[in-house]
């Protein structure tokens, strides 16, 4: 257990969610459910199951330092990696591999998005601990494949290859970016292909072996620094050195190119929370399908909405079918769910025409 170490990843701006989700409180440091936990503490729990404190990891940007240890006082730090430009998963994940293993060769690493739910916590821990004794034992890069039960056009895929004699372990044959909704139903049909979760594991040799192979640039900026991990002069290393880094998915950098990436295939609940009308669908809903997230509301004539406003505000509503109704600080968004895609052009077109202050 010592040697089991997990990197939550949350540096993310949650652009999908404004105006809840912010700059300066992007939706991992929300609480969406009204748990009094945030998606980042219940994250943090869910690992604690798994590892001692100590050795869970935060990689996030410089901006949320002191809400990351306002929000987990538990941890040092030192446990926090803050990365001063936003460069993708693979420069963080590096970064992450090269501290830990600085303080333990023989780390075996679970890396996990801090703002995903999971509704079977139990499940989850077990799968995870199987995963882990697998890459303990397994020169392999493992991924956590969500059997799907739909035709989903907001998920990566991940193809799987058969087995090896790895019970419960598949080669990976390719991975896929968001289909459309055609493809993803030949996707469910075939039997073959899995919801990519974007959580990995490994151990620290495999997953070094495979940046020295593939992305072998940027390894060595990371290696550069091993006596510097751990000390005072870390955060003025990576500082000077990130700036350069390639902006690049570890799906891209790594995991479309190594031989020797397997999935295992779960059920645990999973869902990446990636857009309103994913939080509409875990949510609880009243007799005409509107779901109230926040604060409180009058409907009339109205159904398949969802309300998040601030606590203390009340929405009346009047005739609106399937839509997102949100209200935070100084920004109201009116959107048909069906529409939601365009959020992220919202975003953009309010930063440029209206100001930064808004998002």
């Amino acid at each position: 257990m010592k040697n089991n170490f997990c990197v939550i990843m949350a540096g993310g701006v949650g652009s999908r969610f404004w105006p809840f989700s912010t700059n300066e409180r992007p939706k991992q440091f929300l609480d969406l459910f009204g748990t009094g936990r945030t998606l980042l503490q219940m994250t943090f729990d869910r690992f604690k199951r798994i590892m001692p404190v100590e050795n869970i990891y935060i990689a996030s940007n410089t901006l949320y330092k002191d809400l990351i240890l306002e929000q987990l006082p538990e941890i040092t730090e030192n446990q926090v990696l803050l990365e001063p430009a936003r460069r993708n998963t693979a420069p963080c994940i590096c970064y992450a591999v090269n501290k830990i293993m600085a303080l333990n060769e023989n780390a075996n690493i679970v890396v996990s998005p801090s703002d995903h739910l999971i509704l079977k916590e139990d499940e989850f821990v077990e799968i995870v601990k199987r995963g882990l004794n697998f890459t303990e034992n397994n020169d392999c890069l493992l991924t956590l494949g969500i059997k799907p039960s739909r035709p989903e056009t907001g998920y990566g895929y991940i193809q799987v290859d058969g087995n090896d004699g790895k019970k419960d372990f598949y080669k990976v044959k390719t991975f896929t970016e968001k289909p459309n909704l055609e493809l993803a139903k030949v996707f469910l049909e075939s039997g073959e292909f899995l919801w990519n979760s974007g959580m990995f594991l490994w151990n620290g040799k495999t997953i070094s072996e495979a940046f020295d192979l593939y992305a072998i640039e940027m390894s060595n900026k990371f290696k550069s620094g091993k006596e510097f991990y751990n000390t005072d002069k870390e955060q003025d290393f990576i500082n000077n050195i990130y700036q350069s880094c390639t902006n690049l998915s570890i799906d891209y950098a790594i995991l479309e190119k190594a031989k020797n990436v397997h999935v295992i295939a779960a059920e645990f609940g999973w869902s990446d929370l990636g857009t309103w009308g994913s939080l509409y669908e875990l949510s609880n809903k009243d007799e005409n399908n509107n779901v109230t997230l926040k604060g409180k509301s009058l409907l009339y004539e109205s159904k398949n909405n969802i309300i998040a406003i601030p606590e203390g505000k009340l929405a009346v509503v009047q005739g609106l079918d399937d839509y997102i109704i949100a209200q935070a600080d100084n920004a109201l968004l009116i959107c048909q769910k069906s529409e939601e895609q365009r959020i992220r052009q919202f975003v953009n077109d309010t930063k440029v025409k209206i100001g930064e202050e808004y998002i």
